[in-house]
């Protein structure tokens, strides 16, 4: 299989070129040019297959002209190591807690694949590769980790200052090795839009051996889309189902619609966004607008202009009609996040964190009596330790790992937004 641009000036590319070259020259996302459709037997009978048995069936028709059979089986259970439980919140709803992987988050499933997937592919030459990472959040922790002491890559992880938790700072910032983290003084827009012209830069890419590890990356945009099955696997009563979604970069959701398209049965989902709302903006104002960034507790989701965009319209073939068929969108501010993370909590007792409670309170007021639900828990809770404790109005213990993490010192280079001073750096 090819993947073409979503911009559709550039020639198609095999998914080894696709993943190392990250990004197409005509500035578009690469997208795959055919969407396999999943037999209804295996869909039924997911309960007979493992996670990472899942993860080969739905990705060797996008990997199999470049990864063998035997390397990608050994790839997803390698990457697919950990569990996914489906976890019972309330009569309807459920949480999919994604944070069991290394570091705590959704992103741990994306990164792992794509390290694994680019240490093959450096075992036929010997040129190194830089990979260069935007984050607000979740992405500079897993991807540190995902390629940490990972021979011939070397990775830059690009942050803004101030702008996530200090222990979503920690993780990216105290591995050293071929870890570099950098500190920009800016919002997570500044930071995508460096990566961004980094590698649409002649100069850079004509020096350096560019790839990405953000959702950009096909290869860690396709494995998103797995955990959608592994959770309905989960799940007893499958009839209307809504997937609720916190939605920041939008690859977590179009990687859904991506899993519905191969034949997953869904009913809808819901776009959950802070004030960040571009996207439900954009579905009832039918104008894609981005705004400036506002800073919130659910930092992962300040972004204002997601870069998977263009896939989340070619999923939909361009058409705004099917996407307003297949998505609702919702936002609350984060006076509702606090009210959300209590309430849930005090009638639960389960324990969300910012993004997740976001996507939670959609499912409260958008889903019907007769549909069922299941909101993705992005993250830890510890990784937003001071913001759940406001919630609870109490104070709570951490897990063992976080106190150790956070006793290691800090490693990181402070930077301006300015791409021509990151540009110089990196031919350091």
């Amino acid at each position: 299989m090819k993947f073409y641009s979503t911009n559709k000036k550039v020639a198609p590319l095999s998914f080894k070129e696709a993943v190392i070259h990250s990004l197409p020259s005509d500035r578009g996302l690469y997208f795959p040019e055919k969407i396999p459709t999943l037999e209804s037997d295996f869909i039924t009978n997911l309960g007979l297959y493992t996670f990472p048995e899942i993860g080969y069936k739905i990705l060797s028709p996008f990997t199999q002209e470049s990864i063998p059979n035997n390397k990608l089986k050994e790839i997803v259970e390698e990457a697919f190591s950990f569990d996914i439980p489906l976890k019972k919140v309330e009569n309807a709803i459920y949480s999919l807690e994604l944070f069991h992987g290394p570091t705590y988050a959704f992103k741990d499933i994306g990164a792992r694949f794509l390290a694994r997937c680019l240490a093959y592919f450096n075992e036929s030459h010997n040129q190194e590769v830089t990979i260069l990472v935007a984050t607000s959040g979740d992405t500079g922790g897993a991807v540190a980790s995902g390629f940490y002491d990972v021979d011939g890559v070397n990775v830059v992880i690009l942050y803004p200052s101030g702008k996530v938790s200090e222990l979503q700072e920690k993780q990216l910032t105290t591995l050293g090795k071929n870890i570099t983290a950098v500190e920009i003084d800016g919002t997570f827009d500044d930071c995508q839009n460096m990566v961004k012209q980094a590698f649409l830069d002649t100069e850079l890419n004509e020096t350096l051996n560019l790839s990405s590890a953000n959702s950009i990356n096909i290869a860690r945009w396709l494995p998103q889309s797995i955990y959608y099955f592994e959770a309905f696997k989960q799940l007893q009563n499958r009839e209307k189902l809504v997937f609720s979604v916190p939605s920041g970069n939008y690859g977590n959701l179009s990687a859904g619609i991506l899993a519905h398209r191969m034949g997953l049965p869904v009913k809808h989902f819901i776009a959950a966004s802070n004030q960040n709302d571009v996207i439900p903006r954009f579905l009832t104002t039918e104008e894609y607008q981005p705004l400036k960034t506002i800073p919130t507790l659910s930092n992962a989701m300040d972004v204002s202009d997601p870069s998977n965009y263009p896939r989340l319209m070619e999923l939909v073939d361009g058409k705004l009609s099917e996407l307003q068929n297949i998505v609702k969108g919702f936002s609350i501010d984060d006076a509702q996040t606090l009210e959300t993370i209590k309430s849930c909590f005090d009638q639960n007792s389960y324990i969300t964190d910012p993004h997740g409670a976001i996507g939670y309170q959609a499912l409260k007021d958008i889903m019907t009596a007769d549909e069922n639900g299941i909101f993705l828990e992005t993250a830890h809770y510890c990784k937003f330790i001071s913001t759940v404790e406001k919630a609870l109005e109490r104070t709570l213990s951490q897990p063992d790992f976080v106190s150790e993490l956070m006793s290691k010192p800090k490693k990181s280079i402070t930077m301006s937004g300015s791409f021509k001073e990151f540009k110089s750096f990196l031919f350091q």
